[in-house]
């Protein structure tokens, strides 16, 4: 079957949610049997968010082939089989780069360079490498239509039509029908708006996901057909749902694939989403339920940990129980102290980042771990506190720190790694991607991947030192994991304690809500036990009384 192309807009203001819609497209169309690739276009003139703040953009993804990624290639992942790669994900900085790239080639030679052809036929072309064996290639556009920097790529997404023709691509635009509570009443009016800026650029949407809070009522849906120019079965109400997972199975109700299969002349199976019911399922009606602390810097916006918390509720549906979130400001705890902060939880996570600012928050709320055998889980800069901290508590190793923080640190148990000591450039220069690991027999690691060698995504600069290995393994420190290769070590855990783990590597990245993470399914299956335990405590005290 020749490649079917979705393209995917949005309007009104960002954060609609175009990236879950997208993925949500994608999961129905697998369901019915159809291959599916999946890619998002970003207007910004960053060559990657590599090099971008977490209050700017989130979170960062990383891809198997060392891609730094906007965040909604995450939720690609989580919701289809869909193989994301370099090619996944580009932006404005990358189309001009590789046209001017071109240009001073001579590529262009006798030619004035424009936005229009240039500038369009290479996202075009880019859009093409990325849809090769596939029955359907759908395609975010990021941004909302009327932003400046997103008119080269909606123009190119406008020709696509013309040179494949109209039943093999059609357009999806999310809007927004906002409920106004002082006038008691749904408004159309945005919608119509944002509408007539993508009309006024050439395109015609086939399909409108309007995304409310309620059901849109069928008059609403009628008048929302007739000023926009769309189908009224093609008004699918994308409405607001418990858990994202039930967004797939939403737009079913909604219809929504079945316009999309009639729209492009495609025959299908029925689609199976038994699948989506049973994880629904486990989300909505656990049979129990645990806290955790997610201990970091950037607490203030939780975007920054996207995949992290969708980890933790893929081991909290593996082990059916609700993982309840609970956001620490390190910060905070630099400043204020530990104090009763983790009373209420069953386990601790450190995860990852960068910069000094934090930093003995973090360390404070893993000693607090260690000594007071609550669940931890250290991950990337998280496993490198861990390391400091054992470092400095356990095996009184004075001044232990991390050269990031601290150049000429008496003792830098972590360090910058050999390969980036002679590395300049800030923007992909970084260990980036999947690298091997290999598990000791005897460990923790070993017990939950049950295999001997992963392969695990990195991004990271500094690493374990090795000259402290021998000290701090004598101290008890198990080093579980190691890149064989250069003998990094990339796992370290602690026996005597009921779950103490840290990995230098982003297990969140390859999680699935189909498929958890077995760091995750363990991890939270420990603090679930915990609960577990203080509870039956509890209720043996009363017995007792």
């Amino acid at each position: 079957m020749k490649t079917k192309f979705i393209f995917v807009t949005g309007g009104v203001v960002s954060s609609l949610g175009k990236g879950l819609a997208a993925a949500s497209i994608g999961a129905l169309m697998e369901a019915r049997g159809l291959r599916v690739s999946m890619q998002k276009l970003d207007p910004y003139i960053n060559v990657d968010p590599g090099t971008m703040s977490p209050f700017q953009h989130g979170e960062v993804f990383v891809t198997d082939d060392g891609a730094e990624t906007d965040l909604d290639l995450g939720h690609y992942e989580r919701y289809t089989t869909a193989n994301l790669t370099k090619k996944s994900n580009f932006t404005t900085g990358q189309i001009y780069d590789s046209v001017i790239r071109k240009e001073r080639r001579g590529d262009y030679l006798g030619g004035t360079v424009q936005v229009i052809p240039h500038i369009t036929n290479e996202i075009k072309e880019k859009i093409l490498e990325n849809s090769k064996d596939v029955d359907i290639a759908i395609v975010e556009v990021g941004g909302t239509v009327g932003d400046i920097e997103s008119l080269p790529f909606l123009e190119a997404i406008r020709q696509f039509r013309i040179d494949l023709g109209p039943e093999n691509v059609l357009y999806i635009h999310l809007t927004l029908v906002p409920y106004i509570s002082t006038a008691g009443e749904l408004k159309t009016k945005p919608t119509q708006h944002s509408v007539k800026e993508l009309r006024q650029i050439g395109i015609q949407p086939d399909i409108l996901l309007c995304r409310c809070d309620r059901e849109l009522p069928r008059d609403m849906k009628a008048k929302i057909s007739l000023f926009c120019n769309v189908q009224e079965e093609a008004v699918i109400t994308a409405r607001d749902v418990e858990t994202i997972y039930e967004v797939p199975m939403a737009f079913h109700e909604q219809g929504l694939d079945e316009r999309i299969v009639a729209f492009l002349n495609i025959w299908t199976k029925d689609p199976d989403l038994s699948g989506w019911q049973r994880i629904v399922k486990r989300v909505k009606e656990p049979t129990g339920s645990t806290t955790i602390a997610v201990v970091g810097k950037y607490v203030g916006l939780t975007e920054s940990y996207k995949s992290l918390a969708e980890a933790l509720t893929h081991g909290g549906i593996a082990n059916d129980c609700r993982v309840e979130l609970k956001y620490v400001d390190s910060e905070s705890l630099e400043r204020h102290g530990v104090g009763t902060t983790f009373d209420d939880v069953d386990g601790i996570l450190v995860p990852g980042g960068f910069g000094e600012r934090g930093s003995e928050g973090k360390i404070a709320s893993i000693r607090y771990a260690r000594e007071n055998k609550v669940p931890f889980f250290g991950i990337c800069l998280g496993m490198q506190m861990a390391v400091v901290e054992f470092a400095r508590s356990v095996c009184n190793i004075e001044e232990a720190y991390s050269s990031e923080f601290k150049e000429d640190a008496k003792n830098p148990v972590i360090h910058i790694m050999e390969k980036q000591k002679k590395v300049k450039g800030k923007g992909g220069t970084m260990r980036l991607g999947a690298c091997p690991c290999s598990l000791q027999d005897k460990t923790l690691a070993r017990r939950i991947y049950g295999q001997k060698d992963v392969a695990e995504r990195h991004r990271h600069r500094y690493e374990f030192n090795n000259a402290y290995r021998k000290e701090m393994e004598k101290c008890g420190l198990s080093l579980s994991g190691v890149y064989p290769k250069e003998d990094l070590v990339e796992i370290v855990e602690i026996a005597d304690h009921p779950w103490f783990l840290g990995c230098q590597f982003h297990p969140e990245f390859k999680s699935r809500p189909m498929a958890p993470h077995p760091l995750f399914e363990s991890f939270v299956g420990a603090c679930a036990k915990a609960r577990q335990e203080q509870e039956n405590l509890g209720e043996s005290k009363e017995n007792n009384e």
